[in-house]
């Protein structure tokens, strides 16, 4: 059982809680188990028969509006009963009809900041959304972590998605089609062959591909064969093909030639780490998003002695408005030097490592490295892993793939973790405070 299932069902049973009354509740809502998600339904396994019959018969109704308003995504129910064949998964998985890594809707050209350093990419990115599949094809960007490549591709997607509609799109990341790849060669659901044959047309029945950070392929031949299929068709077609890597494509040793020259055949554009009037034209647009007016010596401060990451910068404004918030006083020059106090001497610090993450937050959290490695399920303890994942990903840039195997997780559950807490921070000052304590503790060490 997937801890990601967890996370899904602990949210829709705080609002089936409310939705069921507390008998019916405590008797058969409480004691199902997440076991998968097929069609954007998750499926829910019951202990017996009889507790199958009477949820689809008396809470089915309550339980998908649970779902429904819980906002993870999802839109259905479906029971299952271990060895039952009345309540048996009939559904066939079609996740590969869906479109791939869902957009952020902030990810746009208008909230895009433009300086010296990335205007050629951004011209490029607009010229492909204005006409894709007629301009540059492939359109290659690449640059170092945290500088936008994400928002750029997210933003063409957006783009092409709002003013031609008719287009079919998809955004995906190079960890989602490698698992989806894996998942039509080896599902143990359904026919193998049929599996193949859906995942090879989903990815060459598109009008516009975009996948990011497609370095993680390094050394994975079979996806690369798959995706070299694809690239032909759709490029043989005229269809839009945008890729983004953390290198140019002749550095991409790993892949092979045929791919690193048809991605030389397009326009390959670098984003190149932004001056300093751009990362405080970035500060600047950032709060502003967040509804906050900060003074340009406060901004000029956070880009002091920062490095070139763009979520970098962010974090330091996120903890310099939560210090705001925390003590009620205005953002000013003195309040972000004592509430940077520990980044701003970060260079000062020995090297920072995953035990000393590891074991800073079993400190914080008060449990031990066995509870935090292991499969304990307790929501406080789930948290503790989420939030180490996400401080590993932050703080030591490692690939997701190191990151689950220094957690005995694999990488799909890892970037879920840092994805989730990222996000949580956004909207949580107290999952913010958490992150910032155990990173604090983490640079005392």
């Amino acid at each position: 059982m997937s801890e990601q299932f967890d996370f899904l069902w602990n949210t829709i049973k705080e609002r089936a809680k409310t939705l069921v009354n507390p008998i019916s509740y405590s008797t058969f809502i409480e004691n199902l188990v997440p076991v998968d998600v097929v069609n954007k339904k998750i499926v829910l396994q019951a202990e017996s028969e009889l507790a199958a019959k009477t949820i689809t018969k008396n809470h089915m109704d309550k339980l998908r509006e649970a779902v429904a308003s819980a906002g993870v995504g999802l839109n259905g129910v479906i029971i299952v009963v271990e060895g039952s064949e009345e309540f048996t998964l009939q559904e066939a998985p079609d996740a590969l009809e869906e479109t791939g890594v869902q957009l952020d809707p902030r990810f746009t050209f208008d909230s895009y900041v433009v300086g010296t350093s990335n205007k050629f990419v951004f011209a490029a990115a607009k010229s492909v959304a204005e006409a894709p599949g007629e301009n540059f094809n492939p359109l290659y960007i690449y640059g170092g972590t945290g500088l936008g490549k994400t928002h750029l591709m997210q933003a063409i997607a957006n783009e092409i998605m709002q003013k031609k509609p008719s287009l079919k799109v998809i955004y995906t990341t190079s960890e989602k089609f490698l698992n989806e790849y894996v998942d039509s060669m080896y599902a143990k659901k359904g026919s193998g062959r049929d599996n193949e044959t859906r995942f090879r047309n989903r990815y060459r029945n598109v009008d516009v591909l975009l996948i990011d950070d497609i370095q993680f392929w390094a050394n994975k031949y079979g996806v690369q064969e798959a995706f070299f299929h694809a690239f032909n068709e759709l490029f043989s077609q005229h269809k839009q093909i945008v890729i983004s890597s953390d290198c140019p494509a002749k550095d991409l040793t790993t892949l092979e030639e045929r791919l690193r020259t048809r991605f030389e055949g397009g326009l390959i554009a670098d984003i190149q780490p932004p001056d300093i009037e751009t990362k405080i034209a970035i500060l600047k647009r950032k709060a502003l998003e967040k509804r906050y007016v900060v003074p340009d010596d406060v901004l000029a401060f956070l880009v002091k002695n920062s490095d070139n990451n763009v979520r970098t910068l962010e974090g330091r404004l996120n903890t310099v408005i939560f210090a705001s918030k925390l003590h009620e006083e205005p953002i000013s020059l003195k309040l972000a030097a004592a509430a940077l106090q520990e980044s701003i001497n970060t260079d000062e610090q020995e090297e920072i490592t995953p035990e000393a993450i590891i074991r800073a937050t079993c400190n914080f959290f008060n449990i031990t490295q066995n509870d935090l490695l292991g499969k304990n399920k307790r929501q406080e303890i789930v948290r503790a892993r989420q939030i180490c994942a996400y401080l590993m990903c932050d703080m030591l840039a490692l690939p997701l793939v190191s990151v689950g195997q220094i957690l005995r997780r694999d990488h799909t559950t890892v970037g879920y973790s840092r994805d989730k807490v990222a996000e949580l921070m956004r909207v949580n000052d107290k999952v913010h405070k958490e992150v910032e304590d155990v990173r604090s503790a983490i640079l005392k060490q």
